[in-house]
C-alpha cells in the first residue's frame, strides 16, 4: 500500500469581491497515495484552479489543513518557496519559459534556486532534455521552437530536480490534437517511471489518462471516480 503524498482536511478558500464573499474551496477533503495519477475537473468557478493553486504551495487556505509529504504546509509561511521548489514539478498551459534563455537554461533554472553546482545543472539538465527527446535542441531559444517542443521543455524542467509531484495545468490548451496526445504519452511515462502527477483539466479526452478522476462543482468535491 503506497503512503499518502497529499492531505487535505476541511480546506476553505474564501475571496472578498467588495463586500461579497465568494468561496472558492468549501470544506473540501482530500488523500492522494504516491504514484497515483489524478485528473482534476470541473466547470469554471468549481475551485479547481484555486486548489491547484494551494497544492502547488502557490496560496494558502483560508481554513483547513494541508499535509504535503508529511509536513503540514498551513502552518508554514517563509520556507513555501523552499518546499515548492523542493517537492513539486509544474507544467502550465502557457509554458511560462523565459523568453531570453535557452531550452537548457530554462530547464536549469529550479537547480540553480535549490543551489546545485553550474557542472551537476548542465549534467541534470542535458539529461532532462534526453528524456522528453530534445537533447538536439537545447541550444534553442523558446520562439525557435514548437508549442509541442515548448512543453516538452516545461516538462523536463519540471522533472529536473526529482520532485515528490508533477502538477500541470491544462498542460494540452494551447496545442493541437495530435501534439496533445504526444505531451499526454510523455506525462504517461512520467508516471510509470513512479511519479506522482496531478492535472487540472476540462477536457474528457485529456482526464482519461488518468487513472483517477475527481470532479469539482461548487468548491466542493462532486465526484471521485477511480479507474485502477
Amino acid at each position: 500500500m503506497e503512503k499518502e503524498i497529499i492531505r487535505v482536511e476541511g480546506l476553505e478558500k474564501i475571496y472578498h469581491v467588495g463586500e461579497q464573499e465568494v468561496r472558492a474551496l468549501d470544506g473540501l477533503d482530500l488523500t492522494i497515495k504516491k504514484g497515483e495519477y489524478v485528473a482534476i475537473m470541473g466547470p469554471s468557478g468549481s475551485g479547481k484552479s484555486t486548489l491547484m493553486n494551494i497544492l502547488g504551495c502557490l496560496d494558502t487556505p483560508s481554513a483547513g489543513k494541508y499535509i504535503l509529504n508529511g509536513n503540514d504546509v498551513t502552518l508554514l509561511d517563509g520556507e513555501l518557496a523552499q518546499i515548492r521548489n523542493r517537492e513539486i514539478g509544474f507544467v502550465f498551459q502557457s509554458f511560462n519559459l523565459l523568453p531570453r534563455y535557452t531550452a537548457l537554461e530554462n530547464v536549469e533554472l529550479p537547480m540553480m534556486y535549490a543551489g546545485i553546482s553550474k557542472d551537476e545543472r548542465r549534467k541534470r539538465g542535458m539529461q532532462a532534455l534526453g528524456e522528453v527527446g530534445l537533447q538536439d535542441r537545447m541550444d534553442h531559444l523558446p520562439n525557435q521552437l514548437s508549442g509541442g517542443q515548448r512543453q516538452r521543455v516545461a516538462l523536463a524542467r519540471a522533472m529536473v530536480n526529482n520532485p515528490s509531484i508533477i502538477l500541470a495545468d491544462e498542460p494540452t490548451g494551447n496545442l493541437d490534437s495530435r501534439t496533445s496526445y504526444e505531451i499526454m504519452e510523455l506525462f504517461g511515462r512520467v508516471h510509470r517511471g513512479g511519479n506522482t502527477v496531478i492535472v487540472v483539466t476540462h477536457e474528457d479526452d485529456i482526464a482519461a489518462y488518468a487513472q483517477r478522476v475527481i470532479t469539482l462543482k461548487d468548491g466542493k468535491i462532486y465526484s471521485d471516480t477511480g479507474k485502477i
